[in-house]
């Protein structure tokens, strides 16, 4: 199995260890997983990440009062 590239996100602070972080596999496969659990990775379609992230842009997935 070939090593995944992580890439967090350009919003993270510098030195932030409480990141989430996306990797792709050769076969275009997106992988998630949050920096200080490195071990624990969810593997996911790029359909499903993209509307992830539209929900997350939009703003569907924040608590009313949160």
């Amino acid at each position: 199995m070939s090593r995944l590239i992580w890439r967090k996100s350009s919003f993270s602070e510098g030195g932030a260890v409480n990141c989430v972080e996306v990797a792709t596999d050769p076969t275009g496969t997106p992988h998630l997983r949050e920096s200080d659990d490195p071990d624990t990775v969810i593997a996911t379609t790029p359909t499903a990440l993209r509307s992830l992230l539209r929900a997350i842009k939009t703003g569907a997935l924040d608590r009313p009062g949160g």
